[in-house]
């Protein structure tokens, strides 16, 4: 885990680490609805949105503004570990995924193969445009034991007329991480043409991206969830799916998958997480020698150390506090031992409504949030039979005493209801 120093400095790069702008001092465990926000990107968001320029005008602010826009996508392809392909930014992740999908499935004839593990995002486009173009929609189940879906799952469904897949890099209802390149490999060997999207939005925060290990060819992530702001999402597309027809302008390249003028602070918010992340690598390791993509790799591994130890307390305990997994009334959603869980755990208390733990521990300041049989959630909690559960998502720059603050409210709880 990090140092006391480090983690220090960490915090202090974000806004409202300590505290909720409304509610006063808290802990937040609610990340996987929005992250933290830096404090270079909000800065930089509010220069750039202040320019009236647009792109392609022949001033000195139409050319910074365009510098500032190629140095963003360059960004997102060191991000992704991406050497070729197409970068875009849209609306949103989940528009983005659904522009992915809706052009891939359009241009083939195959049917189409996703998993209930997935978000809405995913599977929501998945049966809207397979049965637009009358196409057979898949959808294999994840296994409730390890709360996974793997290469054995695919198998169900993946044959040789698979022409579209899709692929959840981690679930942000039990943040179990899956292994994207054993799935893509294996789809690879039974529909070798198929197009392999992936979701990527709850994984982005708490692990390394590398597509060019994936052999998949679109891979979204949203702002807001990595650390920079709502409304943009970034995707990486393959330059085999850039090139199938798709909404565009006419008389733009064909590999052009944007559309309107850009915001230019889209772009350099992003660049923003990306030094930040270079900083980080380099702080947590000074002894590594390589470019940013090397420092980007180590800030991933140190993020996920860090964010392991913090699980690792929330469960087994820390502070004389008992975790998780060792009271009695609480069941922690999918296996407590798991190489796969990052950066979340989602739990019930016998006897004691979802809700109602949250609202408690809001009180207790401790921010968190309630997952239901919703649109959002139902896929995965019906399975699994939960009607609601409690979510606490941690990122890196969560402390251990932010831990023990959740862990004293939990054990009061229950003590005060035996």
């Amino acid at each position: 885990m990090f140092e006391p120093e480090l983690l220090a400095a960490i915090r202090d790069r974000f806004h409202f680490a300590d505290e909720c702008p409304y509610e006063g001092p808290r802990a937040f465990f609610e990340n996987a609805g929005g992250s933290l926000t830096l404090k270079s990107v909000v800065a930089r968001s509010t220069e750039l949105l202040a320019v009236p320029d647009n792109q392609g005008r022949a001033n000195r602010a139409s050319q910074a503004l365009g510098e500032l826009i190629e140095q963003g996508r360059g960004d997102m392809r060191l991000f992704f570990g991406a050497r070729a392909g197409v970068v875009m930014v849209g609306e949103t992740g989940t528009e983005l995924l659904g522009r992915l999908i809706r052009s891939a499935v359009l241009a083939t004839t195959g049917d189409v193969v996703g998993s209930s593990l997935e978000h809405p995002a995913t599977f929501s486009a998945c049966r809207r445009w397979a049965d637009v173009a009358g196409r057979s929609y898949h959808q294999v189940p994840f296994d409730t034991d390890t709360s996974l879906v793997g290469v054995d799952s695919y198998d169900e469904a993946i044959t040789t007329d698979t022409s579209v897949a899709t692929i959840i890099h981690a679930s942000p209802v039990t943040g179990m991480h899956v292994d994207v390149a054993a799935i893509a490999r294996r789809i690879r060997e039974v529909a070798p043409d198929c197009f392999i999207i992936v979701d990527g939005i709850q994984h982005a925060a708490h692990g390394r991206i590398e597509v060019d290990s994936y052999d998949i060819d679109g891979y979204v992530v949203s702002g807001y969830k990595m650390f920079s702001r709502h409304n943009y999402g970034i995707a990486w597309i393959s330059d085999r799916l850039a090139a199938v027809p798709h909404d565009q302008l006419d008389g733009t390249p064909p590999e052009a998958w944007e559309q309107g003028t850009r915001d230019a602070s889209a772009y350099a918010t992003f660049s923003e997480v990306v030094r930040y992340l270079e900083w980080l690598g380099a702080e947590a390791n000074p002894e590594l020698a390589g470019g940013s993509r090397d420092r980007i790799e180590a800030a991933a591994d140190a993020i996920r150390g860090h964010e392991h130890g913090l699980v690792d307390a929330l469960l087994r305990g820390t502070g004389g506090l008992p975790g998780l997994a060792k009271l009695d009334p609480v069941s922690v959603v999918g296996p407590v031992t798991s190489e796969h869980r990052a950066g979340m755990v989602s739990f019930e208390i016998a006897g004691i409504a979802a809700a109602d733990v949250v609202e408690e521990l809001r009180r207790d300041g401790v921010r968190t949030h309630v997952r239901r049989r919703d649109h959002y959630s139902a896929g995965i909690l019906v399975p699994l039979g939960i009607d609601a559960c409690v979510r606490a998502s941690i990122c890196h720059y969560n402390s251990r005493d932010e831990v023990e603050r959740m862990l004293g409210s939990v054990n009061r709880m229950i003590a005060e209801r035996l």
